[in-house]
């Protein structure tokens, strides 16, 4: 194999040109990324972007080695697997190995014809930071981990919040017990949470300055930000052969074919129950690039990739980091601290066997909590 290229701009597709040095492949590397920026953190775009504390500086990562080619604002269009090429507007490239790191873009609920504030690139995080200064009230649809960081960045900047879901907020990925505790918080800060269950639509042309439940109830605000999910950057895929179903489809080692490889947002993976599930995480898209790499470099020879589910988030002064699969059941068993002294290390369903670990302003760092999953009845936990 004597040139790979990686498609894509974001962490998975630094990490994988990162890996294949590291793995001493000395052949060609070439980047295609539709970005305006070399490949850049997505993880202060609702933080310090948005509060005007960071700059394209801040949020790109380690530069490219000068001996990768690499080619921004030219997305891939299409992928020929026999002729092992990919297409781009600038005409066809030609590969040994492709790694596909290609991501995802923000969901949208809109009309056509509206201007969706959404957050998802660092000109999506310029705009909305030059819109924060410019109104009093922000709308938040959607109260997941971003939404929420958004919310958290412009109550910071003294703005009125209202978050609107269709379930508490974080209630889906961190489970009712700490759920319920990030909402005090945040309510204590000045966040107004509204539940509409069916939904809601947005109001405005162009740009959308209300919504609408299914019970006629209308809630408005200088702007409206939607943070509902995202989807796979997959649909320039069409037809080329690879396995789409929601998202690329990988086997357990990170190959859709023998030279050919993707990892990040984009990716689907068989879970322990045979469903197809993504794992839409930074931490992921870095350990699954890796893992991709050394399949495509090594084989079968390669070890299969395993998740860590490690998940974190920071907002209202909250550093809440998780390992497991999301959405605990049930009553944890605290191991440290406790929620109301403002620290506390917790476990599901128990303290001897845990399936979920959750830290909230915890010490603790992200390779023990890890090694709770892995390793529990080897591993001393907190008393």
């Amino acid at each position: 194999m004597r040139e790979v290229v990686v498609v894509g701009g974001s962490i998975a597709a630094l990490t994988a040109v990162e890996t294949l040095r590291m793995e001493d492949f000395d052949g060609r590397i070439t980047v295609l990324s539709d970005e305006e920026l070399p490949p850049y953190t997505r993880v202060p775009l609702s933080k310090g972007v948005l509060a005007g504390r960071e700059s394209a500086d801040d949020v790109v990562l380690a530069p490219l080695a000068d001996e990768v080619d690499l080619h921004l604002r030219t997305p891939a269009t299409g992928l020929d697997l026999e002729a092992q090429t990919v297409l781009t507007p600038d005409g066809p490239v030609r590969y040994d190995g492709l790694v596909i790191a290609t991501g995802a873009r923000a969901r949208r609920i809109g009309t056509p014809g509206q201007s969706e504030r959404v957050l998802r690139s660092y000109e999506d995080g310029l705009r909305l930071r030059d819109d924060l200064r410019r109104v009093s009230s922000v709308l938040v649809v959607g109260g997941g981990f971003l939404g929420m960081e958004i919310a958290s960045t412009a109550r910071e900047l003294g703005r009125d919040v209202t978050v609107v879901d269709l379930a508490p907020p974080l209630d889906r990925l961190l489970g009712t017990t700490v759920g319920r505790h990030v909402r005090a918080v945040a309510e204590r800060a000045g966040v107004h949470i509204v539940l509409a269950h069916g939904g809601v639509r947005l109001l405005g042309e162009p740009t959308p300055t209300a919504v609408e439940t299914p019970d006629g109830h209308r809630l408005e605000a200088d702007l409206v930000i939607s943070a509902v999910g995202d989807l796979p950057n997959a649909e320039w895929l069409a037809g080329s052969g690879v396995p789409l179903s929601g998202g690329i489809v990988v086997d357990e080692r990170c190959r859709v074919s023998p030279y050919v490889v993707a990892a990040g947002d984009v990716t689907v993976m068989a879970t322990d129950d045979g469903a197809l599930a993504r794992t839409p995480s930074w931490t992921n898209a870095v350990e699954q690039a890796r893992a991709a790499v050394r399949s495509l470099l090594h084989g079968d020879d390669a070890p299969e990739y395993r998740p860590s589910r490690y998940f974190w988030t920071e907002q209202f002064g909250l550093d809440v980091k998780m390992v497991g699969p999301l959405d605990p059941q049930g009553q944890p068993a605290v191991l440290d601290g406790s929620l109301d002294a403002g620290s506390a290390l917790l476990a599901w369903p128990d303290a001897a066997t845990p399936r979920q670990v959750v830290a909230v302003n915890h010490h603790t760092p992200p390779a023990k909590l890890k090694r709770m999953l892995t390793g529990a009845r080897r591993t001393q936990l907190p008393a």
